[in-house]
């Protein structure tokens, strides 16, 4: 049985000019960030 793809996004698409986005899984609420130096943290 073949698996499904795995989508990829840019970190452009899910921020765009934003520095932070809110992602909701499962009942709970996550903080994607992009800091100063590129990198993303993710946060509960």
């Amino acid at each position: 049985m073949p698996s499904d793809p795995v989508l990829a996004l840019s970190s452009t698409e899910l921020l765009g000019d934003r520095h932070a986005v809110e992602i909701e899984h499962l009942g709970s609420r996550y903080v994607l960030r992009a800091t100063r130096s590129g990198k993303l943290i993710l946060t509960k």
